[in-house]
């Protein structure tokens, strides 16, 4: 099972930069765990730190990149990543969806997103929004001139809005949209079919007993 999603209106943060791949969103070395959190302390990691950092260390104690967007005040606790073409792209790991969620980011609003990274994203509890990239530049002047700027990603109206009752329409496919605001990952989808895998097994029990 993974996180619902049907609505977020959170504080977003503007990462002004096109083709982030996943090995900036989490770098190689914290790719040990699978257990898909503790990953959020190493989100940008190159980005958020002036040293460098590995897994295990107390990451409290390394300095901070001041000139990191996420770094500054006006962007801490943001729910809502609004980013730029390409994001996603590189290799195929989920990691960079489990930090992302891990840091508190339920959805990320760009132009367009890597295949793989996208996919990633809906099967993991994280919501991609795709407009285009009018609409995006439109929110990235507005985020960077109104301090504490916010927006509702409203996934069962399938739009973005902002305070000033403007509105964006995205596109989501029906099956992704279901697991998403039903909290269901692969494993979550098969678990609703689990009275007819146990009746099919016993059916085969009889069936070929040698089997079993």
């Amino acid at each position: 099972m993974i996180r619902s999603f049907e609505s977020v209106t959170g504080l977003v943060v503007p990462l002004d930069r096109a083709n982030v791949d996943t090995d900036q969103i989490i770098p190689k070395q914290y790719l040990k765990s699978i257990k898909r959190t503790g990953f959020g302390v190493n989100l940008f990691d190159g980005w958020r730190y002036l040293d460098p950092g590995e897994p295990g260390q107390d990451h409290s104690k390394r300095r901070l990149n001041p000139d990191f967007v996420m770094n500054r005040n006006r962007y801490r606790g943001a729910e809502i990543l609004l980013a730029r073409e390409n994001f996603g792209c590189g290799s195929s790991r989920e990691h960079a969806p489990w930090a992302l969620a891990d840091y508190g980011i339920q959805s990320v609003i760009a132009p367009s997103f890597a295949d793989i990274f996208y996919g990633n994203c809906l099967k993991n509890g994280l919501l991609p929004v795709v407009l285009d990239k009018e609409s995006v530049n439109e929110l990235f002047r507005e985020c960077s001139t109104q301090p504490g700027y916010r927006l509702t990603v409203d996934l069962n109206g399938q739009v973005v809005s902002n305070d000033n009752n403007r509105s964006y329409r995205f596109e989501v496919d029906p099956e992704s949209k279901y697991r998403l605001v039903n909290g269901l990952d692969d494993i979550g989808l098969t678990l609703r079919m689990v009275d007819k895998i146990r009746a099919y097994e016993d059916k085969a029990r009889q069936r070929t007993p040698w089997l079993f």
